[in-house]
C-alpha cells in the first residue's frame, strides 16, 4: 500500500505527463519536489519518462547529488529577478510586444515590467490546441496589463499591424529546450520568427540557461484527439507540440547571464 509521500510523488507524474503541469520551469520544479519525496534511482527514471522532451527537467534531476532541494528551486527565483531587469530594460515606453504560448519566465518578466511602471500592452496568441495563451493572458489580466488576443493563423496580422492592430515592437517567447543551432519552443515559434525577421522586430528568447542542452531532442508528437475527437477514418492529423527555431531568427537570449547573442549565449554555458 503507498504511504502519502508516494501517492504525491504519482499525482505529480500524472500532472506531468497530461500536461496539467506545463511549461519548463514549472515541469523542472514540480520534477525536483517529486524525486525528494522519494529519491531513489527509479524514481529519476519514472520523471525522466513522463516528459523526455523537457532537458531542463533533466538537467536538474541530473543534479540532485550535487545540488540540494533548496539549492535548486533557489536558482529559479534568482534566476526569475534577474530576467526580470534585463527585460524591464528591453521595453519602450507605450510599446506593443507579442508573446506564444505560455512561459513563466516571459509573463513574469512583464508582469514585472508593469509594477515598475512601464507602460506597454501585449498582443498574444490563443495556442491551439491545448489554448495555452488562455493562461498568459488570464495572468497578464489579473496583473493589469493590457491584452488583446489573436488565432494562431492571425500571427501575421497581429505581429505587421495590419487591419486595425498596432505594430509590434518586440517579441518575447520563452524556450522548452536551447541547443547549439536554436531553440525548442511551441509550435508556432518558428513561423512568429519568420515573420517577426521579415517585419524587422527584434525577436527575443526568454530562458534559464538550465534549458541548455548537447542532447538531441526529438519533437513531441501529442494525440490527434486534441486536434478532432472522432476524426473521420481516412483523415490524417498530425499534432506536433513543439517546433525548432534556428538561432539566425534570435535576436538575443535573455538568461541569467544577461541579453546576449545567441554565439555569446553559447559561450557561457558550453
Amino acid at each position: 500500500m503507498m504511504n502519502h509521500k508516494e501517492k504525491k510523488f504519482n499525482k505529480i507524474v500524472k500532472d506531468i505527463k497530461s500536461v496539467k503541469i506545463q511549461g519548463a520551469r514549472n515541469i523542472a520544479e514540480a520534477a525536483i519536489k517529486a524525486y525528494f519525496l522519494v529519491p531513489s534511482k527509479k524514481a529519476k527514471k519514472i520523471l525522466f519518462n513522463s516528459r523526455p522532451t523537457e532537458p531542463m527537467m533533466q538537467n536538474v534531476l541530473d543534479m540532485t547529488g550535487t545540488y540540494t532541494e533548496k539549492e535548486i528551486l533557489n536558482h529559479f527565483d534568482s534566476t526569475q529577478e534577474k530576467i526580470n531587469k534585463f527585460v524591464l530594460k528591453l521595453i519602450r515606453k507605450n510599446s506593443v510586444v507579442f508573446t506564444h504560448c505560455h512561459s513563466t519566465n516571459v509573463s513574469n518578466a512583464l508582469i514585472y515590467a508593469h509594477k515598475k511602471r512601464k507602460k506597454f500592452e501585449v498582443y498574444l496568441t490563443e495556442t491551439r490546441p491545448l489554448y495555452q495563451g488562455r493562461k498568459t493572458a488570464r495572468e497578464l489580466r489579473n496583473a493589469g496589463i493590457k491584452s488583446t488576443m489573436f488565432v494562431d493563423s492571425a500571427i501575421g496580422v497581429a505581429l505587421s499591424g495590419e487591419q486595425g492592430a498596432k505594430k509590434v515592437n518586440a517579441v518575447f517567447i520563452g524556450a522548452d529546450a536551447l541547443l547549439k543551432s536554436g531553440v525548442i519552443n511551441k509550435v508556432g515559434s518558428e513561423i512568429v520568427a519568420r515573420v517577426a525577421m521579415d517585419e524587422k522586430i527584434p525577436f527575443y528568447v526568454v530562458a534559464d540557461s538550465w534549458k541548455f542542452t548537447k542532447e538531441k531532442i526529438l519533437i513531441e508528437q501529442r494525440s490527434l484527439n486534441e486536434i478532432w475527437d472522432k476524426a473521420p477514418k481516412n483523415v490524417k492529423i498530425k499534432n506536433p507540440a513543439f517546433e525548432f527555431v534556428p538561432k539566425k531568427y534570435i535576436k538575443a537570449i535573455i538568461s541569467e547571464y544577461g541579453v546576449l547573442s545567441y554565439n555569446s549565449f553559447l559561450k557561457k554555458v558550453s
